[in-house]
Formats: C-alpha cells, structure tokens, sequence
C-alpha cells in the first residue's frame, strides 16, 4: 500500500514539472515582450550616442552647450542678459522636468489600474499625456529656433569652439561684442546679419599678433544633434499616441472585464519610463558635456 502511494506521488510529481501554459517568472507573454522591444531599442540608442561620441572626441573642435542652448522662449534671454549674464540650459532643464513628472504619473496611472480604479487611471493617463506633449511642444520650439534663428541645420553649424586666444577685430554677433578677449576653449557664433540673415566671419587677432576668421562649426554637430533629439523625440510621439488610445480604451471599459490589473497600462508605462530613461542620456551627452 506504501508503495503504491510513493509511486503515484512520484507520477503526479512528473506529470505537474512537464505542465506547460504557465508564463515564466509569472511574467505575461505581452510584459516579456515588451522587455525585449525595450532591449533591442536600448542597443539602437547606445549605438547612436556612441557613434556621436567616437565623432566628437575625434574632432579638434566641438560646440559648448553653454553657448549653443542658451536661448528661452519670449525672448527672455535679454532679461538674463541685461543682469550681466546669460540663461544657458535653463529651458531644456524645464524640458527634462516636464518629462520626469510625466514619468510619475505614469507610476500613479499603473497603482490605479492595479487597484481596479478605472477613475484613477484615467486621470493619472490624462496627466502624463499633458506631460508627454509638453515636451514635443518644447523641443519643436527649440529645433525652430535653432534652425530659423541661429541657422543650424544637418550640414551647416555656426557654433564651435577656440582653439587659440585673442582679440576680435569687429562684429558684435550672439554673445561677441567688439573688441572681447578670448581664449582656446572660449564657445562662438558666427555673425549674422538680422536683416540680411547672412553669415559674417569675425576676425580676430590671435595673441602672437596674426589676423584671422572665424570658421563654421564642425558639420557633423547639426546632423547628430537633429537625428538623436529627433528619433528620441519620435518614440516620445509614439508614446503620445499610444497613451491617447489606451487611455480611451480604459474610459470605454475595455479593460474592466479583464481583471488583470490593467496590464496594458503597465506595459505603457514600461515603454514611457524607458523614454524617460533615454532622454537621461541624451541630455548628458548633448547638453552638459
């Protein structure tokens, strides 16, 4: 009798370790591939901020961030300027808190959905949508100026950096005024006339006394700067727009009958927080380095 329980435990005991249907690490065959998206698209993005780094540490001279993202909207940069100085980094900074605290409210919109508060998720959604096109909003402002005003473009950039010290000789462009001393690491722009809206080369005397001009940035600036921010800025659309759908599809109740948590709202937030996580290192790279 003992032994014919031993051997139907041991039966049993076979039959459940070859049972399959049950997802691994209890992990959702949608969540486990939304993992793997998020790691293939992570590679694509090291490999371009790493390209973009071979490329700047083999130039000789490379834009300062000080100098080049140093603009605010309505023209606020006078302000600063008029007290003796200048606001650089100051309007990607509100850039990159619009994103972070879309990023918490995404965390809130997925407590809700575990919490089956329909309400709540949509709420929290709503927010992080705001928060979403905020940022869009931002860096379309900040790619038009760029481009419309300081005439940065994917083959041309005005911005660059000093490799001697010196004089200037005339001009009295974006941050030049005549006569200003610099020296080798000092950031520049290229005069432009705002009436003409033509390049103008400032000469300068370099201290051993030689007369020259100025040259335009290094080219490959412009075009990894727009393709970066741009495909970053275009998983941040995508995120948008996903968020819209999802979020209709929560006021609907499609998801109320599931009673999973609202998992793809948490798949969502996987794909949001990971945008969040890129623009970290885009704005390392780009903007403080």
């Amino acid at each position: 009798m003992a032994n014919d329980t031993l051997i139907k435990e041991e039966v049993e005991l076979q039959d459940n370790s070859w049972e399959g249907g049950k997802p691994p690490f209890k992990v959702s065959y949608g969540k486990l591939m939304m993992w793997y998206f998020l790691l293939s698209d992570a590679f694509t993005f090291a490999g371009f901020l790493i390209a973009y780094g071979a490329i700047r540490f083999s130039s000789a001279t490379w834009p300062i961030p000080d100098v080049v993202f140093s603009t605010v909207p309505f023209g606020l940069e006078e302000y600063f300027t008029f007290w003796g100085g200048h606001a650089p980094l100051l309007f990607v900074t509100f850039m990159s808190f619009l994103l972070i605290i879309s990023s918490v409210t995404m965390v809130r919109a997925v407590q809700e959905g575990h919490r089956e508060n329909k309400r709540g998720v949509v709420y929290w959604m709503f927010l992080t949508i705001l928060g979403g096109l905020g940022f869009l909003g931002c860096q379309a402002w900040e790619w038009s100026n760029l481009i419309g005003k300081e005439h940065m473009t994917v083959t041309q950039n005005p911005f660059g950096t000093h490799t001697e010290g010196g004089t200037y000789l005339e001009g009295d462009g974006h941050h030049i005024h005549k006569g200003d001393t610099f020296r080798a690491g000092d950031g520049y722009l290229i005069h432009m006339d705002k009436k003409t809206h033509e390049f103008h080369k400032l000469a300068y005397k370099t201290e051993s006394g030689e007369v020259k001009h100025q040259e335009m940035g290094p080219k490959a600036f412009g075009a990894l700067f727009f393709f970066i921010t741009g495909f970053h800025g275009f998983h941040v659309f995508s995120g948008v727009v996903f968020l819209i759908i999802i979020m209709i599809n929560v006021m609907t109740g499609l998801y109320v009958k599931r009673k999973n948590g609202y998992e793809m709202v948490e798949k969502m937030g996987l794909y949001w927080h990971f945008v969040d996580l890129v623009w970290v290192f885009v704005f390392l790279v780009f903007y403080l380095l």
